[in-house]
């Protein structure tokens, strides 16, 4: 027999070989069964010339290195089948699959469960990588019970907790539901802490938290009026958005034409200046891609005829999906009346998208260019208005 080294072995010699190998194999099965303590880990065979080829590895391999293997599987997954497919491999897989240190780095795509495909098992699943301190799952989860089954108690302290360890959508959802005192009465609506929330959210670079506390400053809403403040939230909006838009997608943003082309709808500026970093819509950049939670949401209520209850309405803007909780709970736009917002990023997402072309008549485009744009005035439940 010949070794990767050129030398060669009789058969006597591996006869020997043998002998040897399985003189170690009882030794080891002695101590193992002997009086003394058996270590904790699994212990590497002695593998026998003749057992090359027919042994498993993968049993093999310590616990911790598999746990890391699925840690980045979980972290990194696509969509819910990707690690789904790992666990149905083997019943190793499938034990270490459920432990809290892989539940705990699921992405959000691995949580974006479809609302078509909302069962108890997936109910349980968020919940068991909520637990195991995933803040993704515990937002998700959060917006599904407080939305979809009115269970405002779970609902709010599972997105607090995701809040606490600064989460953004989670800072930014409560803000919301702060502002309109969602789950509860008008009395119930704290506007401090909406503002307190948003400037959280704000802190940590989310657009929309950015968007709703510069229109705060602007209207005096929550919050003493500080125009130019406001003014400076908004700007910053607006540049992280097209940051953002240019770190995925370059080519989008010049797609179809200039994004700093001027706008006759733009909110109008002192001093003449047109650049749309300085509108309070911002710049014509691609909307960004909603997130699993708003998802969910808006695919719950589509199934059920886009009504989230009798007299109540979700919100206008696509990406969104947030219901009302009471009647007239959402403002709505004080020209048609026929568009309604949770907040006013969805208001400013919604009228540089869609509803500047359907609010205002294309013939009167001209005449808009020197005034506030409609969608700028709404109304709340009240009938009061307010600026945006």
């Amino acid at each position: 027999m010949r070794t990767r080294r050129g030398q060669f072995f009789s058969e006597m010699d591996l006869s020997v070989e043998r002998r040897v190998v399985k003189r170690r194999k009882s030794r080891a099965a002695a101590a193992a069964g002997g009086g003394g303590e058996r270590t904790s880990g699994r212990k590497r065979p002695w593998l026998s010339i003749d057992d090359v080829g027919k042994v498993d590895y993968f049993d093999s391999l310590p616990d911790d290195i598999v746990l890391s293997i699925l840690s980045k599987l979980s972290s990194n997954a696509d969509c819910p089948a990707d690690f789904m497919t790992v666990l149905i491999t083997c019943k190793r897989l499938n034990g270490l699959g459920f432990h809290p240190l892989v539940l705990s780095a699921a992405s959000p795509k691995m949580l974006a469960v479809k609302a078509q495909n909302w069962s108890v098992s997936a109910h349980r699943f968020l919940k068991l990588c909520a637990d195991a301190g995933n803040f993704e799952a515990c937002y998700i989860l959060g917006m599904i019970r407080f939305y979809c089954y009115r269970n405002r108690g779970s609902g709010a302290s599972l997105m607090a907790k995701a809040a606490i360890n600064s989460h953004a959508p989670a800072l930014y959802s409560l803000a919301v539901m702060q502002f309109n005192g969602s789950g509860g009465s008008k009395t119930d609506k704290d506007l401090r802490a909406g503002v307190a929330l948003c400037a959280r959210a704000a802190s940590v670079g989310h657009v929309d938290a950015l968007r709703e506390l510069g229109h705060c400053f602007q209207d005096g809403y929550g919050v003493k009026r500080n125009v130019p403040e406001g003014r400076r939230f908004l700007v910053q909006a607006n540049v992280r958005e097209v940051a953002n838009v240019l770190a995925t997608t370059p080519s989008a943003v010049l797609h179809g034409g200039s994004w700093l082309a001027w706008n006759p709808l733009q909110h109008h500026m002192g001093g003449g200046t047109s650049c749309p970093l300085l509108s309070d819509f911002g710049c014509n950049v691609p909307s960004p891609e909603p997130h699993p939670a708003n998802k969910f949401l808006t695919d719950w209520f589509k199934s059920k005829g886009g009504i989230p209850g009798p007299g109540l309405r979700l919100c206008s803007n696509v990406g969104c999906g947030r219901p009302e909780l009471r009647r007239h709970e959402f403002r709505r736009c004080s020209v048609c009346g026929s568009v309604n917002y949770c907040s006013r990023a969805c208001q400013a997402m919604h009228w540089r998208s869609v509803h500047k072309s359907e609010c205002v008549p294309a013939e009167r485009w001209p005449d808009a260019a020197l005034e506030i744009p409609a969608a700028d005035v709404m109304v709340n439940g009240n009938g009061e208005e307010i600026g945006m």
